[in-house]
């Protein structure tokens, strides 16, 4: 049985080869500009990277309940862009998706680019493109645009996953785009309130994080370990995330592509459990916690490595 994809996480089969490759060639080419743009990432400003990916990951695992018995979670690309500007905001997001795929098998391997494309690199574009514009205002208005970002760049990856499931040949696009964009819509509702909170709290504890138009925001040792506490106090909930189906997995059901989903043709710490622990609780949080620890030091050490290459 497919193992339940996360909001927007494409599976193996619903895209067409071609398709795929497509998307694969353009996520490559953005992320080629984005790994260019942060080679000048101050050192001091690598863990806070780390951190926000630790941060987001944890919190995708939570589901939260929404109407018609569907679920959604945080995105968190228009969140990252806003704090660490667009493209260290892209590859933070880059290493939450690869890692989801590879390492836990959330998500389709030949699809990644897709999903990256959708889930991390659109999300980060928007976010930070709509913020960046209330660059000298008022607070409140800050907090107002970023959560209208956040939930317009959930609408775009839901437009762009069902223009790739159109190209593919699977759905009917004006089937699957009312369907997508519909359910997304309240899922975004979510995504919204998150990344409100998250800045809200930023404004209060550390502002300066939220002022800077170019580049990841600096971090302190204090804020490394705020962060990585909230996202360990993140990710210990993360048990109690909710089962109902995902919006994409609910339309593929309702439309009757489901079973075109494949599974990944290996298996590591797949559906997040622990395969020594077996399903529980426990299997999650360890499951998530490896996961969570394998992207931070992703992020790190892919931008400390691009520090010290020869120019």
């Amino acid at each position: 049985m497919l193992a339940s994809p996360t909001p927007l996480h494409i599976p193996d089969g619903f895209l067409s080869i071609t398709v795929s490759l497509l998307f694969w060639v353009v996520t490559i080419a953005v992320l080629s500009v984005a790994v260019r743009r942060t080679e000048s990432v101050d050192e001091k400003q690598v863990p806070l990277m780390g951190i926000m990916a630790a941060f987001i990951f944890a919190a995708q695992m939570i589901n939260f309940p929404v109407a018609g018995g569907t679920s959604g979670h945080l995105l968190g690309g228009a969140l990252a862009a806003i704090v660490l500007g667009p493209w260290a905001g892209m590859l933070v997001m880059t290493a939450v998706i690869g890692v989801q795929g590879l390492l836990l098998q959330d998500g389709g391997l030949l699809v990644m680019g897709a999903n990256l494309l959708n889930m991390g690199l659109l999300t980060s574009a928007i976010g930070f493109g709509l913020y960046r514009s209330t660059q000298g205002r008022q607070r409140k208005l800050k907090l107002g645009v970023a959560g209208f970002a956040a939930w317009l760049s959930v609408m775009a990856g839901a437009l762009a996953t069902s223009l790739q499931l159109w190209l593919s040949g699977t759905a009917r696009l004006d089937i699957v785009l009312p369907a997508m964009l519909g359910i997304h819509a309240v899922i975004g509702i979510g995504e919204t309130l998150i990344t409100v909170a998250a800045l809200a709290f930023i404004f209060r504890t550390r502002p300066d994080l939220l002022e800077q138009t170019e580049g990841p925001a600096r971090g302190g040792r204090g804020w490394i370990v705020v962060g990585a506490l909230i996202s360990l106090a993140v990710l210990i909930l993360s048990p109690l995330a909710s089962t109902d189906p995902d919006g994409l997995e609910r339309v593929a059901s309702d439309l009757g592509f489901l079973s075109q989903g494949t599974e990944a043709p290996f298996k590591i710490l797949s559906n997040y459990s622990f395969p020594i622990l077996g399903e529980g609780a426990l299997s999650t949080i360890v499951a998530g916690l490896i996961g969570i620890l394998v992207v931070a030091a992703i992020v790190i050490l892919i931008t400390r490595s691009r520090k010290t290459q020869p120019h």
